[in-house]
């Protein structure tokens, strides 16, 4: 005879729903980020930086929101024997994200090198979520113990 498995507790409950919100907070903190620095960047440098630096915070932002759907899709699609998601379909997507980043890229460079500049700190600006993310689950741990 098996043993019942055991029953999670409602602290165990309450950490999987803030785990699961990171994704939402890391797009909106992307967003922040992007918003607080284009000022700042125009400022140091020039408008065709700070341009630049918005598109590559809209492309970040776009890349990483595509990016978490397809890890979503393509875990339905390994668990859920019924899933609608086509493998192909995911495949696609995530190869059309790096096409998509790729001429973007491309035609910013191709038309001013201070753009291009400004493109790449903003394409950068997932990571600087990513670890504001990690200080705030850090210290949402720490404050409520989980």
């Amino acid at each position: 005879m098996d043993p019942d498995p055991p029953q999670p507790s409602a602290a165990s409950a309450e950490a999987e729903q803030f785990y699961s919100g990171a994704i939402r907070r890391i797009l909106r903190i992307l967003l922040v980020l992007a918003a607080a620095l284009v000022a700042p960047v125009w400022l140091a440098f020039d408008m065709a930086s700070a341009l630049g630096f918005a598109a590559g915070a809209g492309a970040s932002w776009l890349n990483f929101h595509s990016l978490a759907q397809g890890v979503e899709g393509l875990g339905d699609r390994i668990v859920n024997v019924r899933s609608q998601e086509r493998g192909s379909m995911v495949v696609g997507r995530f190869l059309l994200r790096y096409l998509l980043v790729g001429i973007v890229a491309y035609a910013i460079f191709k038309g001013s090198f201070h753009a291009f500049r400004g493109f790449l700190a903003g394409i950068c600006l997932p990571v600087a979520a990513m670890l504001s993310e990690a200080v705030y689950e850090a210290y949402a741990a720490f404050r409520r113990g989980f």
